[in-house]
């Protein structure tokens, strides 16, 4: 799981980089989907870890919000 979280950070700061060089906002939905799976898979690995607290599910609820928005957007453009 921490090499999967490591690849995504990598291409969400990769994307989003390169957003804010060029000044164009085309890739934020990709860089918000692979951010939502970045935060889905840091849930999914708390509570692999046995600590099935708050955290945990805080971060899956935060993810799928922030997969909707991105779907969504995806759809309206």
């Amino acid at each position: 799981m921490e090499m999967v979280r490591i690849i995504l950070a990598i291409v969400v700061i990769v994307l989003s980089g390169y957003s804010l060089i060029t000044q164009t906002l085309e890739l934020m939905p990709y860089y918000m989907f692979f951010l939502g799976a970045i935060i889905l898979v840091t849930g999914l690995a708390e509570l692999q870890k046995d600590r099935k607290g708050f955290w945990g599910y805080m971060n899956i609820a935060i993810s799928l919000f922030v997969f909707f928005a991105s779907i969504q957007y995806f759809l309206m453009n």
